[in-house]
């Protein structure tokens, strides 16, 4: 599927730019090396228009679709954001604007979507466990019925972005495995305080992605109240997949953005080195070779996703786009980098040069929000009806 962009997304696409462009390399490489949150540039993000993109207008967001959210994604991190600003699209558009605006109460709509889409709070999700990882249907957090609320107990580990956050939306069971029909029941969502008695988090240290921090969070006898509950009690693994798919969408973008940034870094390296001779060493074709195939495979990977986009904004199923395009993508990025950093021999390992971040970070989405292998075995089941071996 070929995107003819409409005269409104082109505009869009020029101030995305343009905003990414004011926050261009240098300034994610003295973030990396200071490990901090890029809330500049997230402002402006927001003052753009882009936060709420893909929210409703009532509540100050632009109404559009995730085919336009994953163009303005790609667009800001080939400024030089890399993959990175693409988590905190995830936490804050995705898991905290989707999930309220979508299964929210009205309250939660009214008070919660205008400031997230101003930027004036930020969101995280906590769901990974460290006795589950990918498997979330053996997640042991429990919210246990206190009043007219609950009270949570449990851990979660690899958790973005909970240090910035204001709003944490936990996945937990609220009616244990043995009580409850099938194990996709008695899992529900809330929407709590980060800064909440019972709830403690700590930092866990990382080879990249160091602007978004990563955290063990641990409830112990963490007050929930009734209103914090988001969408059905007991049936909320499907309001959660549906969270998630759009997760899939967003990583694509941002490491579409990232191949796109690191290819044209080298080659405008490639055209300038001279080692042998008067030629550039970017008309050799051992150089030449392996960032065409990676420029190839990441245009596909684009190309799926935004297929898989467009299928969400027109309400028909796309997770098998979704996944085909999150597995392609977080490949050709892991070739594409290494090959652009070996362009650029012993440079490329520089940090001046700005790729050894983007492959330090762009390794993180070989795994996450959803593993290669878990990917594959979706694909198998769902697409090649195959037996469902896990």
């Amino acid at each position: 599927m070929e995107v003819e962009l409409t005269e409104e997304q082109a505009l869009m696409l020029e101030t995305a730019r343009r905003v990414g462009a004011d926050y261009g390399l240098d300034y994610w490489r003295d973030l990396d090396q200071r490990g901090a949150y890029p809330s500049e540039m997230w402002q402006a993000i927001c003052d753009a228009g882009f936060g709420g993109i893909a929210l409703p207008e009532e509540y100050g967001g632009a109404g559009l679709g995730m085919l336009d959210m994953a163009l303005v994604i790609e667009a800001l991190c080939e400024a030089g954001a890399g993959g990175t600003l693409a988590q905190i699209f995830m936490v804050n558009p995705i898991f905290g604007g989707v999930a309220i605006a979508r299964y929210g109460t009205q309250a939660m709509r009214r008070d919660l979507l205008p400031p997230l889409i101003a930027g004036d709070i930020e969101c995280c999700m906590a769901l990974t466990e460290p006795d589950a990882g990918t498997n979330s249907l053996e997640l042991r957090t429990f919210a246990e019925s206190h009043g007219n609320g609950w009270r949570l107990n449990g851990r979660k580990i690899w958790i973005s972005a909970v240090p910035t956050a204001d709003k944490m939306l936990v996945v937990a069971r609220t009616r244990k495995v043995e009580d409850s029909a099938r194990r996709t029941d008695g899992i529900s969502l809330f929407l709590i305080d980060v800064e909440r008695e019972g709830l403690t988090h700590s930092t866990i240290e990382k080879a990249g992605t160091h602007c978004v921090p990563a955290s063990n969070v641990y409830f112990e006898n963490t007050p929930v109240a009734g209103d914090e509950l988001i969408g059905t009690l007991h049936g909320g693994w499907k309001e959660l997949l549906d969270v998630l798919n759009t997760e899939r969408i967003v990583t694509t973008a941002g490491l579409v953005g990232t191949v796109r940034l690191a290819l044209g870094l080298a080659v405008d390296y490639a055209s300038e080195r001279r080692v042998f001779g008067e030629r550039p060493i970017s008309s050799y074709q051992g150089l030449q070779f392996p960032l065409a195939q990676a420029k190839a495979e990441i245009e596909c990977a684009a190309v799926m996703n935004h297929k898989a986009a467009a299928l969400h904004d027109a309400g028909l199923p796309y997770g098998s786009q979704a996944n085909m395009a999150k597995l392609i993508a977080a490949q050709a990025a892991a070739e594409g980098l290494e090959r652009a950093m070996q362009t650029m021999g012993g440079m490329g390992y520089a940090k001046e040069m700005h790729l050894e971040r983007l492959w330090r970070d762009a390794r993180l989405f070989r795994f996450a929000p959803v593993s290669e292998e878990m990917i594959l075995n979706y694909i198998a089941v769902h697409d090649l009806r195959m037996a469902r071996g896990y």
